[in-house]
């Protein structure tokens, strides 16, 4: 889901020029020329937020990404996905149902591609004027009087501008324009000396320096890559707009401070003449002018009009005004960082870890499995990546609402069994009365489902939360949060929520642990005993999400395990389960 949540986060991340137009608004008067440009840098910086990968922005659970609300998911048919021992015997009934959710697979392609054909389209633009940049470059230049090459030597002597500038005259241009990021080339048009006079060219030449001084040429590149990759939102192209107006007036500003009083109002009439005569509108360009619009130009003469040296007291609301902005951005990041693309995962720093390399027990599907030895405290995982990414937990969840009702007391130890409404489901198993054991065992979602209702939301959330179970994210409601819904949670989470439950660190009654681990006990050999529960994710009738969690019991020691697989069809708990056993079976642990 790249691109939805791509265009999602960067419409968030967006907003923050909103935020720095609201600024500039309320503090018109209080915030410096040059800092008002500075501040729309800010901007920038958030628009990066949305390409960085999530695991380097993790501001932990605070921010969680909604789901699809309950109110969307429908169970459709059964799947039955009973897994049997060698002999045949049932052992596990991985029962589970289908959910419908919205197809965001079609979209998040259409999206795709959409994204990546404007970006072309925009690239053709780019190149277009760069191509055009380089005919101006690349052309035979007319030669330029050298009182004017005199004059633009001591406009840099003034602005203190130490870098060598190439200074060239072109047909091709009406208006002196400057750019080149490394080589940087200020370009005057066919005999200038002609068509201005030598106090215009003076401003013409300390408006372009003064670009080159404040690197505003670097600005433009960055501003059209992220046009280029941001192309879609029009939040912003109207913020690069507002910057684009905000850069011209801090460099007129800067003009007018070398100026005297009788020299700022020329540079004023300047200004009205490329109104007048050379004014153009905003292109995709990577170029800097002194012109620009007519409702541009006018704007920077109002501000002409009104010029006043700056104050100390002004520079110190200014920058007081730009880091009260700078905090508001900051308050965004978490928000964009659980946008982000890869922003479901969870941040594992365990020491004592070993990564080794068991492909060849999951084939085609994307698996991973966790095991954790309680006796050496150590990590042995295959799949690192996937190891920490969250998914829906589906019936593996039941353990905990297990252990919570009984401390609720919506079921007892002595008495777990909750009656059947008589509604029919798709399991014969499912339609009759049901204890927590037959429950476990044919992982019968009414029941549980029955629990969460009687312990309550609010109570639900708490208990989440004091578990740090996964995202802790109970958005898409009572009956279906755990169900390839809001609440997500990583295979490294599982094994260590399986260890707060075992050691029982949440300080459970001992009596309701040993309930809860009686109903999940698999099978014993040469007392060793398998304990475990599947868990099946089943979209729009396509099995995509397969788990198999527990721990193998022995006298001196306890392994934990978590198996995760993905795929398209066919990743279900009981293939999970083959994969785990397999793998416990090659390493003697059961």
């Amino acid at each position: 889901m790249f691109f939805i949540r791509f265009m999602v986060s960067s419409l968030v991340s967006s907003f923050i020029f909103v935020i720095i137009l609201l600024m500039k608004k309320l503090s018109k008067n209080q915030i410096s020329a040059r800092w008002q440009y500075s501040i729309w840098y800010l901007g920038l910086v958030a628009l990066v937020v949305p390409l960085i990968p999530g695991r380097f922005l993790d501001f932990g659970t605070l921010f969680i990404w909604p789901d699809v609300s309950s109110e969307s998911a429908a169970h459709t048919g059964p799947v039955d996905l009973t897994s049997s021992e060698p002999g045949g015997a049932a052992w596990l009934q991985d029962l589970a149902t289908s959910v419908n959710r919205p197809n965001f697979y079609s979209i998040n392609l259409f999206l795709g591609f959409l994204w990546i054909a404007g970006m072309l389209a925009l690239m053709v633009v780019a190149l277009h004027a760069g191509l055009r940049l380089k005919k101006i470059r690349k052309t035979e230049y007319n030669p330029i009087n050298q009182n004017i090459i005199l004059l633009f030597e001591q406009c840099k002597l003034r602005l203190r501008i130490k870098k060598h500038l190439f200074l060239r005259e072109n047909s091709f241009i009406k208006s002196p324009i400057t750019f080149g990021l490394f080589k940087t080339y200020t370009v005057l048009p066919a005999q200038v000396d002609k068509q201005f006079s030598v106090k215009e060219l003076e401003h013409i030449f300390l408006h372009e320096l003064s670009h080159v001084k404040h690197r505003d040429i670097l600005a433009n590149y960055l501003m059209c890559t992220f046009k280029l990759i941001y192309w879609f939102n029009p939040l912003v192209w109207i913020g690069f707009r507002e910057m684009k107006l905000d850069r011209e007036i801090a460099c007129d500003i800067s003009v007018l401070e070398l100026l005297d009083k009788r020299g700022r109002s020329e540079y004023g009439y300047t200004l009205l003449d490329f109104a007048g005569n050379y004014s153009q509108p905003l292109r995709f360009t990577l170029k800097n002018d002194i012109g620009g619009s007519k409702k541009q130009i006018k704007k920077r003469l109002e501000r002409i009009a009104s010029f006043k040296d700056e104050s100390k007291r002004l520079k110190i609301k200014s920058i007081a005004a730009f880091f009260i902005t700078v905090l508001f951005v900051v308050c965004q990041f978490p928000v964009l960082s659980a946008l982000a693309f890869s922003g479901y995962r969870y941040n594992f720093s365990g020491n004592n870890v070993a990564y080794e390399n068991l492909s060849t027990y999951f084939g085609n599907y994307d698996g991973c499995i966790v095991l954790y030895n309680l006796r050496t405290d150590r990590y042995d995982i295959y799949n690192k990546s996937q190891s920490t990414l969250r998914v829906s937990p589906d019936s593996t969840y039941k353990i905990y609402s297990a252990i919570l009702g009984l401390q609720q007391h919506t079921i007892t130890p002595d008495d777990t069994s909750i009656t059947w409404n008589h509604k029919v489901f798709p399991y014969d198993s499912w339609n009759k009365n049901q204890t927590l054991s037959s429950a476990m065992r044919n992982s019968v979602n009414w029941y549980f489902q029955d629990i969460d209702r009687r312990v309550g939301y609010k109570e639900l959330k708490s208990f989440y939360n004091r578990m740090s179970y996964g995202n802790c994210n109970l958005s898409g409601g009572i009956d279906s949060y755990w169900l390839e819904s809001s609440l997500l949670i990583s295979p490294i989470e599982q094994v260590q929520a399986l260890k707060k439950f075992y050691l029982n660190r949440m300080n459970f009654d001992i009596k309701n642990v040993n309930t809860v681990k009686n109903a999940i006990r698999v099978s014993e050999k040469n007392g060793v005993i398998l304990y475990g529960k599947t868990g099946s994710g089943i979209v729009n009738g396509k099995q995509i999400n397969g788990w198999f969690i527990g721990y193998v019991e022995k006298k001196e020691n306890t392994i934990f395990f978590a198996t995760n697989i993905q795929g398209k069809r066919n990743a279900t708990g009981k293939k999970a389960a083959e994969i785990t056993l397999s793998i416990l079976a090659n390493k003697s642990i059961y």
